[in-house]
């Protein structure tokens, strides 16, 4: 294990928190978060990227990459989008993805730490359209176990797959549970 994976577990492990996870099954892909209720998550996020030791990164809206922050923020992992622009996420991804031989972009479908009644469906989209699996991952505060064990490719029915996503969502809870918000789009 590398000196950092190292170092962010035994962080993880002073507080009384573990990764548990499973390879992913493309060497690219969209892991998605849920629920997301605290900047504490965040977080808990650098540290179970170290462990996992993947290339992992993360969407923000770009004007978090502005000086002085621009060198930390990607750092971290950060994969500055014009969320102003309401079309072309994929194709920005898109340009991501294909400058890494592994590549993994982490969204909360959510979009907020507040609650929300639906989630953004734009995770879902590309995945579908770059072809790759989605990791389904939690940061369970009752277990205090940060989760990424289940690897699905999305199969382009909405339904069946919002399914499947609500199943291994079930029961999980994060920070502030009463700001988690229902799993479904908006029709």
């Amino acid at each position: 294990m590398a000196f950092r994976a190292t170092l962010a577990t035994w962080i993880l492990g002073l507080s009384g928190w573990r990764v548990v996870s499973q390879p992913p099954s493309a060497q690219k892909g969209v892991v998605i978060i849920y629920p997301h209720t605290s900047n504490w998550d965040f977080i808990l996020g650098v540290l179970a990227r170290a462990v996992l030791q993947l290339r992992m990164h993360w969407v923000g809206k770009h004007t978090l990459f502005s000086w002085p922050f621009e060198s930390i923020m990607r750092a971290l992992g950060g994969v500055p989008v014009d969320r102003s622009q309401t079309r072309g996420l994929v194709e920005q991804l898109q340009k991501e993805f294909d400058r890494y031989e592994q590549f993994f972009i982490v969204i909360t479908p959510e979009g907020t730490r507040s609650r929300t009644e639906y989630w953004k469906s734009g995770f879902y989209h590309i995945a579908l359209g770059l072809k790759v699996p989605l990791g389904l991952a939690t940061f369970d505060y009752a277990k205090r176990e940060i989760d990424l064990t289940n690897w699905y490719w999305p199969t382009g029915d909405k339904e069946k797959d919002m399914a499947h996503i609500r199943e291994v969502y079930r029961g999980r809870r994060g920070k502030h549970p009463e700001l988690a918000g229902e799993i479904r789009f908006r029709e």
